[in-house]
């Protein structure tokens, strides 16, 4: 777990979920993310993957206001912050326990699709654009790589 704190009275806890126990949480935040709030189709955003996956959730005092996903090939997607709780840093939490747990597995390098909007958010995180933008779900993408340098914890 990574406890990071966002206000002074309000605790935010990155965990790895426990699917299909946790599926409950996870599908209410892509659902209130991806399909109301930026109308991606709903049979687009359930893919049938994420059993295979490794899921992140952040906690906060008890509600789950973010997830995101890793592939085990190294993909990282599915990042939703309920909209409420967007630019606290909470994205940024999940991200980087889901590179860690990357890390952790022993992979060189991690991916992820970007929605345009979002590109100087991963770019920050050290992703570096590859190719051409295209549309998915009607939303412009772009696709991202980080390389991820050993640590002195995996050597």
């Amino acid at each position: 777990m990574l406890p990071q704190n966002t206000h002074d009275d309000e605790s935010i806890t990155i965990r790895l979920a426990n699917w299909p126990g946790d599926a409950g949480v996870i599908r209410n935040v892509r659902r209130q993310v991806f399909i109301m709030e930026q109308q991606v189709p709903e049979e687009l955003e359930w893919d049938h993957r994420d059993a295979d996956c490794e899921h992140a959730l952040a906690d906060l005092n008890g509600s789950v206001v973010a997830t995101g996903r890793l592939l085990p090939d190294g993909h990282i997607g599915r990042m939703a912050v309920l909209k409420a709780w967007r630019g606290q840093h909470i994205g940024s939490a999940v991200l980087e326990f889901l590179i860690t747990r990357a890390r952790h597995k022993g992979l060189t390098q991690v991916g992820l699709s970007s929605q345009i909007h979002a590109l100087a958010f991963y770019q920050s995180h050290g992703f570096i654009a590859q190719g051409p933008q295209y549309l998915e779900a009607g939303i412009l993408h772009q696709d991202m790589r980080k390389v991820l340098k050993r640590t002195a914890l995996l050597e």
